[in-house]
């Protein structure tokens, strides 16, 4: 069997590279939000999950999900990502 097939079975997500700050940075939530949504509509929620130590609905990142869904639906309608709305707003339970 292939290493790829052994990897791929063994449950093992790399985390995916979002560009982060550390940690101890005080953005680092707010750009954690942003990467589980990012990835969430990309279909890639558990790449970000790895990234950032954060489960999806963390309600630590509530608000910070409440500001890019708020920024997100700002936009005039031919501008909204609609995919990005719709998991913004399940991120928050809505």
């Amino acid at each position: 069997m292939s290493r790829a097939f052994v990897k791929e079975d063994s449950g093992f997500v790399p985390p995916g590279r979002f560009g982060l700050p550390p940690r101890d940075d005080p953005r680092f939530d707010s750009a954690a939000a942003r990467a589980l949504i990012e990835a969430a509509r990309d279909a890639n929620t558990a790449s970000a999950e790895a990234a950032t130590g954060y489960r999806w609905g963390e309600p630590r990142l509530h608000r910070h999900v409440r500001k890019l869904l708020e920024a997100a639906e700002a936009l005039p309608e031919h501008e909204q990502d609609r995919r990005y709305v719709r998991v913004a707003r399940r991120f928050l339970g809505t």
